[in-house]
């Protein structure tokens, strides 16, 4: 597509990379064919193309509209579109551009705004956001319905013993749990660990206080084959939360962060970073191309991102004993988020892994289009989230499945919600059919 970008937007970083990605696009309009939002409203502006059509006004100068900043707004951020385009035009990227580019011209209201702060200043932090899990949980009985099915229940483990959110996430720092569930080596110094085959863990923010079961089974597999997970003090948010809510550099410094407290035991040989939440995996993943021009933390960002992988590339390449897996519920129904088949590129990776430990897969239809979770959508878009959560489990539920699965806890919360299946973390289900 040609463009006439301005000078004043090619003579920044954001403006050249836009403009080049702009350029890729031959508007060809594959990507609408498998857009959910699209797919729902029908509106060429609420598609891909559209999009980049009004991204490409706004470059070239023309006046930058809350029209322009809702279209962007209702974009899930999903990249089904990428997996589409055949020209290979870094949608994704553009978007983030995009937005940050916008809502430094076009104010929100003041209670969209006061809402997207507290989301990046809550979110982010565990220790701010388990009190206020628990206090929700505490007053769910009394919420009305639509409030309750947003609110996930207090979580058991193997054993049916509650998690207290408070204490292992605030008072020890999501550092200390069992070590039968997870590694007690949580020392801040790397040279007290041994030789035992070591992987780091992202325990993740939400994922920590909401579903911390995931990282324990995940933990309880990788013991099984020999590999120890630690899990770093002072590693927090991957940086997805503020990234696609336009705060570009604090996203970045939560990368240097985790960069900075995971780099010692690097250079100690740990062979891999692991993900438990497609999304903080797709986040990490990019780690090296964010940072590409920060002179210091480049090569370690790159560094850090090949050696990001998702618990299931890392099953794959192991020697599971199928012997020991007996599954405990046969029929189940695979959601595949979209960080893991659309961002990370791993679709059909789960599914093959479970087809050969003896489960068997329903049929889901439409399986590329988005659940509606994506990160903070579910909150700040919630009218099209609810159609897209419809619809999702219309499909994922035709085949009365006995249990959900997925890879990503926004999508694993998203889906309890209001699904009549129960609604687990693959990892779970495989941990719990290991004899």
């Amino acid at each position: 597509m040609q463009t006439q970008t301005t000078e004043y937007f090619l003579n920044t970083a954001q403006g050249q990379e836009a403009d080049a990605i702009i350029r890729s696009c031959v508007h060809c309009g594959f990507c609408t064919a498998t857009c959910p939002t699209y797919q729902l409203l029908g509106d060429e502006l609420d598609g891909p193309r559209g999009r980049i059509y009004l991204l490409k006004q706004m470059l070239e100068g023309q006046a930058i509209t809350h029209k322009t900043q809702t279209h962007l707004d209702r974009c899930l951020s999903c990249l089904s579109c990428e997996t589409t385009c055949p020209s290979g035009v870094q949608y994704g990227r553009l978007v983030d551009i995009g937005r940050e580019l916008v809502d430094s011209t076009v104010k929100r209201s003041v209670l969209v705004r006061v809402k997207r702060f507290a989301l990046r200043k809550l979110l982010p932090y565990p220790q701010r956001f388990a009190p206020l899990l628990k206090i929700g949980q505490w007053i769910k009985p009394f919420l009305p319905a639509t409030l309750k099915q947003q609110i996930p229940e207090s979580v058991r483990d193997s054993n049916n013993r509650r998690f207290e959110f408070f204490h292992t996430t605030v008072l020890n720092g999501m550092n200390k749990f069992e070590p039968t569930l997870l590694s007690s080596k949580h020392s801040k110094n790397p040279e007290s660990q041994t030789q035992q085959r070591q992987m780091l863990v992202l325990q993740g923010c939400v994922q920590s206080v909401a579903t911390p079961n995931t990282n324990h089974a995940a933990a309880s597999i990788l013991q099984k084959l020999g590999i120890e997970l630690i899990s770093v003090n002072k590693a927090g948010c991957c940086g997805a939360v503020s990234q696609h809510l336009s705060a570009s550099q604090e996203a970045l410094n939560f990368m240097r962060t985790n960069i900075d407290v995971w780099w010692p035991y690097i250079e100690q040989g740990v062979e891999t970073i692991v993900t438990t939440a497609s999304g903080c995996g797709a986040m990490i993943k990019e780690y090296g191309y964010l940072l590409k021009h920060d002179a210091h933390y480049a090569h370690k960002a790159a560094r850090v991102s090949n050696l990001a992988k998702d618990i299931s590339e890392i099953l794959t390449t192991e020697s599971l004993d199928l012997e020991r897996i007996k599954p405990t519920a046969k029929h189940i129904a695979f959601h595949s988020p979209c960080t893991l088949q659309h961002a990370q590129k791993l679709d059909g990776l789960v599914e093959s892994l479970l087809n050969r430990c003896g489960f068997e897969l329903k049929q889901v239809n439409d399986a590329h289009l988005c659940c509606g979770s994506a990160g903070t959508y579910s909150i700040l878009q919630d009218d099209l989230s609810q159609q897209l959560l419809h619809n999702k489990l219309t499909e994922l539920q035709k085949q009365l499945p006995e249990l959900i699965v997925t890879a990503n806890v926004g999508c694993q919360l998203h889906l309890q919600s209001q699904a009549t299946a129960p609604v687990k973390h693959w990892i779970e289900l495989l941990d719990e059919s290991f004899i």
